[in-house]
């Protein structure tokens, strides 16, 4: 019975650990409030199947609207802009993470494991599902306005 709960504890940690290392995928992100570029491509992909295909397809820069259910809640990034960090299930075998700025707007303080939210914001692919990012609105109208919705409130 120890050496099981020894076990469960230690691949709690290497999980904790494989999640912490694919958030560092998008750390700082100073450049959103400096950020000159309009999303690259107009489209906006509509549903989680359209997100699985942008990762097929290595596409970034491209809107997406969707939702999934909370699998984990990361650290904030406090280095730069600050971001709440969580990782949806989009898909039973597929997760994205959610780097939403919490210096232009607030934070999903009631969030847990298993909530469902909803998204609106780019997509940008990495090797481990992509992410999204622009969780929210441009304050110099630069860039397209985002949010996520929880719990029938909107964050913009």
């Amino acid at each position: 019975m120890k050496n099981t709960v020894i076990v469960i504890i230690l691949i709690s940690v290497g999980v904790y650990n494989y999640l912490l290392s694919d958030s560092s995928t998008y750390t700082n992100t100073a450049n959103e409030k400096q950020s000159t570029k309009k999303v690259s491509q107009s489209i906006t992909l509509k549903n989680n199947k359209d997100i699985i295909n942008a990762y097929k397809n290595r596409q970034s820069d491209v809107q997406v609207n969707a939702s999934g259910k909370v699998r984990h809640i990361l650290p904030d990034d406090n280095k730069g802009s600050k971001h709440q960090k969580f990782i949806l299930e989009i898909t039973p075998n597929f997760t994205i993470l959610i780097a939403h700025n919490i210096d232009l707007s607030k934070k999903l303080n009631s969030i847990k494991r298993g909530d469902s939210v909803e998204f609106f914001g780019e997509y940008e692919y990495n090797k481990k599902g992509g992410l999204v990012h622009w969780t929210h609105k441009d304050p110099k109208g630069y860039h397209v306005d985002g949010w996520l919705k929880h719990k029938g409130l909107i964050y913009e």
